[in-house]
């Protein structure tokens, strides 16, 4: 063999060797990479699980909060029909649990008498305030009540009637 067949061959060679060398090389970084890909998404599967759960918990959660401000509703709506509760105080809570209820029932023109009492009553201070108050000014306040009593008795008992019969019976999307 001459000497320069022999110096190409061990060239060719040396290259093979280097080729394989390379080549295996790549295969274990091919591998790594799959390997560090396969960790990120299962990874990400358990966040992904973690926020669905969230999701399902925080949904049971208002599910349950609107179940229990719905009964609440129908003992209050109940107590103003009944007598039970006097209008003013009814028409202001029943109006604070329809808002946070459903706001296209709190909405409906059925239930704005409540609105118009709650406004028609938010200046009048309360708890601790009310007990505070002169009686001169005690006295002009339930004056006021008793005047908007007389005034929207019949709307506020009908819209608790309604409240009662429909209102609270319709399955509603709450917004």
């Amino acid at each position: 063999m001459t000497p320069a067949l022999a110096a190409a061959r061990r060239n060719s060679k040396n290259a093979t060797a280097h080729k394989l060398a390379m080549s295996n090389l790549n295969l274990f970084l091919l591998g790594l990479g799959g390997l560090l890909l396969t960790a990120l998404a299962a990874y990400a599967l358990l966040l992904w699980r973690r926020v669905w759960a969230r999701e399902k918990a925080q949904a049971a959660a208002a599910n349950a909060q609107r179940e229990r401000i719905g009964g609440d509703l129908q003992i209050l709506a109940g107590s103003l029909l009944e007598g039970q509760l006097p209008l003013i105080e009814g028409a202001i809570r029943i109006k604070v649990l329809l808002d946070n209820y459903d706001t296209s029932l709190t909405q409906d023109a059925r239930c704005q008498v409540f609105h118009l009492l709650f406004e028609a009553t938010a200046q009048v201070p309360t708890h601790a305030e009310w007990k505070a108050l002169d009686k001169h000014l005690r006295r002009q306040h339930e004056k006021h009540f008793n005047e908007l009593e007389l005034q929207h008795k019949a709307a506020a008992r009908a819209a608790a009637r309604w409240l009662l019969d429909e209102g609270l019976q319709a399955p509603r999307k709450s917004a």
